[in-house]
Order: structure tokens, then sequence, then C-alpha cells
């Protein structure tokens, strides 16, 4: 097992580190076959995130995926990946792959022979990307979000329907042995026909802000967290319903991040950006990482992007608190809310049925920790002395806590209770790497799905369409903050 890449600034789960998931949700594949060429892939976007189909590629499926070519519009970040891959190859040095900019796309389709774009860009850039790889003849796999508008959609659509390439969403929370359970849960009949969810999310102030720092902070980059960060929840409740999104009315609002709000709350003389910036727990420094020094604040000569604005600055227009309603196709109702500034991360959805309920918590971190130098502890996993010298301060502080999340441990609990009965716990089988235990999952079928032995009964596998009633909850939430109004998704015309 490859390391499994992941959000810098996320919650690591205790499958990050593992290697070997429960067969109730790990698929099973059958051998490659000798005579058969492996498929040749393109990188197109080198950010972070590339890093985890750049690690698969060159790792755990390299038996069955080549990497030919890499396509950013930053040629440090292709350099880093470029070395990277020629580490891993055992090539003593950099691989010498060839590598394009955007608007060389076709050339390097045609050129180097590419069968899959894997596209790992910002998120407005979708679009244009698939439309474009799939006219010159391959077939995508995209991250999440499918696009960021109506227009994007719609692009996508066409091209869809133009040339019968193929898309691969990465959904990777699909994968994840809680979020899987539940549907089973649900498809089982056991709670009746669902009548209504009710979803939470909370991410926290080191993952939660990092979206203050970065092109997200920036709606026109990113769609608004509704789009970049919601599509994942919005996917997975049409996944667990297997039913489409009918109708949203939304409420948000910038209400703790940006210039205004700090200024409101007496935060003045906020530093233009985290590196340097000692004893500051919102601050955040590349160089305490030497994979985001180099992708970023080494890169960003050649563009300018800056990886760790304050998110206290000017310039944010996406919001922090959001709220929607959202009608199915079959009557259930969503009740969905969003916080990016939470003490704690995680998730509690909550199943209403004809014959009972379902609940799952999720506690991805328990809590957000001081090191002694007033920073923020990254990742807790990955310093148990600091930990618990951060929670020994607290309990001298008279805060009762015996792990990092205090009264509020890392896990997930899922209940199943019927009318007239009392609950039951439902066991969550153990899953492989990040985002719940389902990165590596989402991999294998990424790489080797042609060569799955039967039929996956959970039906896990995203393609567009499924990308597009996910973003298409958020496109909607979006239209509804403009207006004040219900939308109808059938109006926006995807």
């Amino acid at each position: 097992m490859t390391s499994i890449d992941q959000n810098p600034t996320a919650p690591r789960p205790a499958s990050a580190s593992s290697t070997q998931g429960d067969p109730a949700v790990v698929p099973q594949f059958a051998p490659v076959p000798s005579a058969r060429p492996r498929k040749r892939y393109a990188v197109v976007g080198t950010g972070h995130r590339a890093g985890m189909y750049v690690d698969a590629i060159t790792g755990d499926h390299a038996d069955v995926a080549e990497l030919v070519a890499l396509c950013d519009t930053n040629p440090t970040r292709m350099a880093y990946y470029d070395q990277q891959v020629g580490e891993a190859l055992g090539l003593g040095g950099p691989a010498n792959l060839p590598q394009y900019g955007p608007e060389q796309l076709e050339t390097m389709i045609l050129s180097q022979q590419v069968d899959v774009v894997i596209v790992t860009s910002p998120d407005y850039t979708h679009a244009d990307l698939v439309a474009r790889a799939q006219a010159a003849g391959a077939d995508v796999v995209v991250e999440k979000p499918l696009t960021t508008d109506a227009a994007g959609v719609r692009t996508i659509t066409d091209s869809v329907r133009a040339t019968g390439r193929d898309v691969v969403m990465t959904f990777n929370y699909r994968y994840g042995p809680r979020n899987s359970t539940l549907r089973e849960v649900i498809a089982s009949g056991e709670i009746g026909e669902v009548t209504s969810v009710h979803f939470e999310w909370v991410l926290d102030t080191v993952h939660g802000a990092d979206y203050f720092r970065r092109w997200h902070r920036e709606r026109h980059h990113s769609g608004s967290l509704l789009i970049h960060k919601s599509s994942h929840h919005f996917d997975l409740v049409n996944w667990w319903l297997g039913d489409t999104p009918a109708r949203v009315y939304a409420s948000a609002g910038l209400k703790f991040y940006g210039a205004e709000n700090a200024a409101r709350r007496g935060l003045t003389d906020r530093p233009a950006r985290g590196t340097g910036t000692q004893g500051d727990p919102w601050a955040f420094d590349l160089t305490a990482d030497p994979r985001l020094k180099a992708l970023y604040l080494d890169a960003e000569h050649h563009d300018g992007y800056l990886r760790d604005r304050d998110v206290f600055t000017d310039g944010i227009t996406i919001d922090d608190n959001m709220a929607l309603i959202v009608d199915y196709t079959r009557g259930a109702t969503l009740t969905y809310s969003l916080n990016a500034h939470s003490p704690w991360e995680g998730y509690t959805v909550t199943v209403n049925g004809t014959k009972g309920r379902a609940e799952l918590t999720v506690v991805e971190r328990g809590a957000v920790l001081l090191g002694e130098d007033g920073q923020a502890i990254l990742d807790p996993s990955a310093t148990p002395e600091e930990v618990a010298a951060a929670a020994q301060r607290a309990v001298l502080s008279g805060v009762s806590t015996n792990t990092a999340g205090g009264e509020r441990p890392d896990g997930d609990l899922l209940l199943v209770q019927k009318h007239w009965e009392a609950a039951r716990r439902v066991p969550i089988p153990a899953g492989i790497g990040g985002h719940g235990g389902g990165d590596a999952i989402l991999l294998m079928e990424v790489f080797r799905r042609d060569l799955r032995i039967g039929d996956d009964p959970l039906g896990r596998a995203a393609g567009y369409l499924d990308g597009l009633n996910a973003v298409a909850v958020g496109i909607a939430a979006n239209v509804s903050l403009r207006t004040g109004q219900a939308v109808a998704i059938a109006d926006l015309d995807l």
C-alpha cells in the first residue's frame, strides 16, 4: 500500500495508515492479463491533490497504469512530481516526463497517446478541460466537484453526448465504510420509506479555515463551499436515497472569517500570510510541510499564487455558515447545514423512515489543540507527544479529558431504532486510507474497475450524472441565495 494523499489540514483517521480493509467493503479484482498493456494516464493540475493519483500510478497500480505526461500552468509543481515519479520508479533522479501547459492539452493527448486524463485542477477549470480531453479522444477521471456552475454542467453534458467518452467522478466518501453501511441500512428497508434526512457537517478551525486561505475563498473559482465541499455531502444523500434532488432553498453568510468579522471581534493588525508568522493559531506556515513548501512556496514566483493567505483579510467571497432545505423527487426532505469554524470536526446524519430511524455520528477530530508555540497542531496523530502535552494542559485547566478530543473521542457510531424497539448498534467495517477509509478503495475502482469480480451491491462507482446531481444542489442553492427564493432544479436546464 502506497501512501494515500490527504488534504494536509484534514483529520487523519486510523484507516489512513492501514493496509488492510474489511472484505465486506474491499472489492475483489481478477489478475491482470499478461498480454494486456498498461493504460496511459496524464495528470492535469499538479497541486497537492494530484499526489494521490501519482502515488497510485507509480505504486499500487503500476501494473495496470503508466503516467506519461503532466500538465499545469506552473513548471515548479510539474518538476516536483516529475522528481517524485523518478524516485518511485527507482531512476535515481527525475523521470523526465513530458510537461505541457493547459493550452497544449490536445497536443499532449495526441502526441503521448493518452488513454485517460486525470483532472485535479481548480474547480472552475474542470468543464473546459473535460470537454477538450474528450474531444481529443481521452476518457476522464475528475476530482469533485464536476464543475462550478450551470454553464459548466451543460458543457460537460454536451461533450459526453457528442463523444461518448467516459467520465469517472471520484466521490471517495461513498467508499468510506461508515457511509456505505448506512446505505445498506436504508436499502434494506429496515427503517421503511425515508421521509426526511438531517445532515450536519462541521469543519474545524484547522481544516475549515484552510478553505479561506487558498483559491477556494473566491466564489468564481470554487463556486463556494456549497459546490466545492458540499458536493461530497449532497452526493452521499443522493446515493443513500437512490433519488434525485428537485427543489432547493438556501440561507448562508460569511459570519466568522474575513476582515469585517475580524475587526468586529478586535482581531486587528493581521499578517497578510501565515508563513513566517509565530504564535498565531490561525497561521499556516508552508515551511512546516516539505511537500507544501515545494508545491506552493517555492512555486509562487511563477504565478503569484499564495497558498497561506490570512483567513481574516479582504477578498473572501464565499460563506462560512450555510443551511439548505432540499426536496427530493420521491418525497423525502433534506435539511443540511455546514459550518466552517467549529472547535471539532465531523458530521451527524439522521434518517427518518416510516418504520424507524438511523443515526450516524462521526467525530473525525474531537478537538483542535495548540502546541507550546501557540500554533494549532496540524496532525495530532503524527505528534503524540504534543497531543499528550496539550491534553495535560487541558487537565490542569480543569477540563476532563482522556483523549485528544476530551469528552468527544474520535470515532463513528451507527444506530438503528425501529418503532417499538430499543436501538441497536450496527457494526462498521474497517476501510483503508483517508476520507473515512475510502481513498484506497476508490483508487482500486478507478484503475482496476474492468477487472472487478462481480457487481458492487453498494453501487459506489460514480459517473458524470452523479456528479451533475451533486453540484445541481449547490448551483440551485447559489441561485436561491441571490434571489431569496426556492429554486426548482428542473428550471436550471442542466
